[in-house]
């Protein structure tokens, strides 16, 4: 850990000058600057004197939050390939998260997993191709450009009955897949 760098951050998070955190921590604005550029080290005692003045604590200075992925490529994603179709888990591990986004292909004739009734809702967004939502009784055509929102109430699958390959961005909530 680059503790100088992190003190600095802190600082000027806090928008402190180095004479005002020197005033503050009762140390000198020469120790600060050589302790920001990893010139020196400090002792645990007057660490934890600049940490209370940055409004820190030891404790909090050194925990390593990992941060949090925001951003996945291709080279993230999960590909499942079942019979005639394939599923990318374009989030990974989204099963912890509230909701779950997959990328599906269909091909001719191929069906999605059936899923049954369950607390949730789901939506899908049609990139390419045509497919047949069925939903309980009820079946509906979505094509491309259009989208579809529905409630876990019934069991519903897609259906894709043309000849071209349909793709669609479906979003469960809870995660279902």
């Amino acid at each position: 850990m680059d503790i100088g760098h992190k003190i600095k951050q802190l600082r000027i998070k806090n928008a402190l000058t180095l004479e005002e955190l020197a005033s503050r921590s009762e140390l000198t604005k020469g120790f600060l600057s050589q302790l920001e550029r990893d010139l020196t080290s400090p002792s645990i005692s007057t660490l934890n004197d600049v940490l209370e003045a940055l409004g820190t604590t030891l404790a909090e200075f050194f925990s390593e939050v990992e941060e949090e992925k925001l951003v996945f490529t291709q080279e993230d994603f999960f590909v499942d390939e079942r019979e005639g179709s394939v599923l990318h888990w374009i989030v990974p591990n989204a099963q912890k998260n509230d909701m779950e986004p997959i990328l599906l292909e269909l091909e001719e004739g191929a069906t999605s997993q059936v899923i049954s009734p369950h607390d949730g809702e789901e939506f899908g967004y049609v990139l390419q191709g045509k497919v047949l939502l069925i939903n309980g009784e009820q079946e509906y055509v979505v094509k491309k450009g259009e989208t579809f929102y529905i409630t876990g109430k019934y069991t519903h699958y897609l259906k894709n009955d043309v000849k071209s390959k349909a793709k669609i961005l479906w979003i469960t909530t809870p995660p279902l897949f």
